[in-house]
């Protein structure tokens, strides 16, 4: 039986699919939670909400200078990066195409928290691969004094 070896990149990527799964099963399933399922219960939906940012955007963010060193191959960089896509997409489709699905100012919110969450990935990790690629390059050249 092969084994599983999943990188960061890998990680990173599992993540943005599983954030984007959450917010589909939110949006169109969500209607009222009991149970286990009830963590995202309207009287509690904006404190754990700021708990799921805060975990998704410090590993997404905090993984890509661990991950850039590592990736020996582009394919799996250029998926990690345009992963944050897929989340970004459950959300805007959400906000413009069902707004229907959003009933509550609670919902409103929440779509709104979750499209820019996701936008922060995708530019704020597009702006931190240019700046690591670029001192890794020395693209400055020498300094003269």
């Amino acid at each position: 039986m092969p084994k599983l070896h999943l990188s960061i990149s890998g990680l990173s990527i599992l993540l943005a699919f599983a954030l984007a799964l959450w917010e589909w099963f939110f949006f169109f399933y969500g209607g009222s939670w009991e149970g286990p399922m009830g963590w995202f219960a309207p009287n509690r939906l904006g404190f754990n909400l700021a708990w799921l940012s805060l975990f998704y955007l410090a590993f997404q963010l905090l993984s890509i200078p661990f991950a850039l060193r590592s990736s020996r191959e582009r394919f799996i960089g250029v998926v990690d990066g345009m992963a944050s896509l897929v989340p970004l997409g459950v959300s805007a489709i959400v906000i413009f195409g069902k707004p229907e699905l959003l009933g509550t100012p609670q919902r409103w919110e929440t779509a709104f928290l979750l499209l820019f969450v996701a936008a922060t990935d995708l530019f704020g990790g597009y702006m931190f691969n240019i700046a690591l690629s670029r001192r890794m390059m020395d693209v400055a050249g020498p300094t003269t004094t």
